[in-house]
């Protein structure tokens, strides 16, 4: 009889232990979709942040010794083995449910998850076999590896899916023969996709790929869905997640114009070098070049070999917007790439309204508006406006829809509230340039008020071995910006706070772990006229660390 209870206790404590594993696999499903399913990035979060169990593992030791020295008998220590997985399972966190970036259990996800569970059910077996707390410990900690064989598993199944969808999507592409434009940079180039579809699309149907749509599959799945026949145009933005990435999406939307925005730090913990990453963003110039198409390219992107190379063997296919060296030059070593032809951006000025930006190019000056906000739109403008004039439209008509741009949602949005203050929603991907752009309009709104600048900022994320030396350069701004900072979760950025302390003028800095905290001292200590900038949003990854 004790033989079958032991045997009914540790099925279902077996039983229990899955319904546990579904939820603990799902948090790390979570961490694995916000890094693109990349099993190398989920093994180097769990290390580097120590995501590892902690809770459940310190029960179980505590079983561990009870067993040792036979204060219960077998069945009472399975027994609280069991409802020692239902606690767990019952208080494990539902990152469907609380996370800022819920878990999408897309169909990919549901595959990954459910080979997961394959995997853990196969372990498990051995856990309940043997049957000792020693053996659940194991179980426990080896439930992201299920997850990671799991996807393992699948890659060839959704290679196979991929190359399905891929191939439809390119038969569209071929069939509909849009004039495509694709889009790159390390910073800008939503922006830039956002101005310029917005201008486009004053003068013929236009599809562009959707918020931060910028992958090989994501960009499939837009075709597939939403390329029309009656679509002239196609815009495309174009991440690079490493050399060959941008490579792969122009051989699935062949690019007839170009637009390179920036090179600069963001991801640059994924390139390690400037010149990697301008070599990875000029392989847009190569297929549209290939095809003896337009490139308008940002000034600044010439500052590497590689990228002046390109541009040197075919002169009359690119168009260069930046500032004269009389305007840009910081210092004598300073040197302008622009030709005789080239779009000079002449004045760049942020008002309350919006941005004025006055250009020159082809011997004509042109006088830009547009309600948005942020110095770093006047490349923006330049860009697109130098785009869509190569593409064949009058500089009237585009001028007009500039002025009707619509704010870009979460990158320097400025939104007015009831209570009287502003909120200038820069939460989405924080760039450095974009970081002192954004306290720059800050500071303007708050002045035309009289009201308090107050910065909300967790830093930037994917700088690499420049973190440090930004966020103190970051830091130093602030103090001279701000009137009140906000800093959430301060441990990634010590040298921000550093570089605020070193150029101290006797300014409030606050300092909260998550993000609710500082909601609730903004809350609290507001007041009317106040102008808040909310500087990027961290991914759930990066500011709350999974603690289980």
């Amino acid at each position: 009889m004790t033989m079958i209870t032991d045997i009914a206790i540790q099925t279902i404590t077996f039983v229990t232990f899955l319904a546990f594993a579904a939820t603990r696999l799902m948090n790390y499903l979570h961490a694995l979709q916000q890094d693109d399913y990349d099993n190398g990035r989920l093994i180097s979060w769990i290390i580097k942040n120590g995501v590892f169990d902690k809770r459940v593992t310190a029960f179980l030791l505590i079983i561990t010794g009870f067993s040792f020295v036979s204060v219960l008998p077998n069945v009472a220590l399975n027994i609280l083995i069991f409802f020692g997985f239902i606690f767990a399972a019952y208080f494990e966190r539902d990152p469907r449910k609380q996370s800022k970036k819920a878990l999408v259990l897309t169909q990919r996800a549901k595959r990954i998850l459910g080979m997961g569970m394959v995997f853990t059910c196969i372990m498990a077996a051995g856990a309940f076999y043997f049957s000792s707390a020693i053996t659940w410990i194991i179980a426990v900690h080896l439930l992201p590896l299920m997850l990671i064989l799991g996807n393992m598993a699948l890659n060839p199944h959704e290679a196979s899916v991929q190359k399905k969808f891929y191939g439809e999507a390119r038969q569209k592409i071929d069939t509909y023969n849009p004039t495509i434009i694709g889009i790159t940079g390390s910073y800008g180039k939503t922006s830039v996709k956002h101005i310029l579809g917005h201008i486009l699309k004053t003068a013929a149907p236009t599809l562009i790929t959707p918020g931060s749509v910028n992958t090989l599959m994501g960009i499939t799945r837009i075709i597939r869905e939403q390329l029309a026949p009656n679509h002239k145009y196609f815009i495309v933005e174009m991440g690079a997640y490493g050399p060959g990435s941008i490579a792969s999406l122009c051989a699935l939307t062949p690019p007839n114009v170009g637009i390179i925005t920036a090179i600069g730090h963001a991801h640059y913990e994924r390139f390690k070098t400037l010149e990697t990453v301008a070599q990875a963003k000029y392989e847009l110039a190569e297929s549209v070049l290939s095809r003896n198409g337009t490139m308008v390219v940002h000034e600044k992107t010439l500052k590497f070999e590689h990228t002046r190379a390109i541009r040197h063997r075919a002169m009359d296919n690119f168009i260069v917007c930046g500032e004269p060296l009389t305007r840009a030059a910081k210092s004598d070593k300073d040197f302008s790439y622009l030709a005789p032809d080239d779009l000079r951006i002449l004045e760049v000025e942020q008002t309350p309204k919006g941005l004025c930006v006055i250009i020159s190019w082809k011997d004509e000056n042109y006088t830009l508006r547009a309600p948005l906000y942020g110095i770093h739109h006047g490349h923006n403008i330049a860009l697109a406006f130098a785009c869509a004039m190569s593409l064949g439209m009058d500089a009237k008509d585009i001028k007009t829809a500039l002025a009707t741009t619509p704010q870009i949602k979460h990158r320097l949005e400025v939104k007015r509230q009831q209570d009287g203050t502003i909120i200038i929603d820069d939460a989405f991907n924080s760039n450095p340039l974009g970081f002192r752009s954004a306290m720059h309009v800050m500071r303007v709104l708050a002045d035309d008020r009289e009201g308090r600048a107050i910065l909300v900022t967790p830093g930037i994320v994917e700088l690499g071995a420049t973190h440090d030396e930004v966020h103190r350069a970051l830091g130093m701004l602030a103090a001279e910006a701000c009137d009140v900072t906000i800093v959430v979760h301060p441990v990634r950025i010590p040298t921000f706070i550093e570089g605020y302390k070193a150029n101290d003028k006797g300014k409030t800095i606050q300092q909260f772990e998550t993000f609710k905290e500082a909601e609730k001292w903004l809350i609290e200590n507001k007041r009317p006229n106040d102008v808040i900038l909310l500087e990027n949003d961290l991914p759930d990854i990066y500011e709350q660390v999974l603690k289980i």
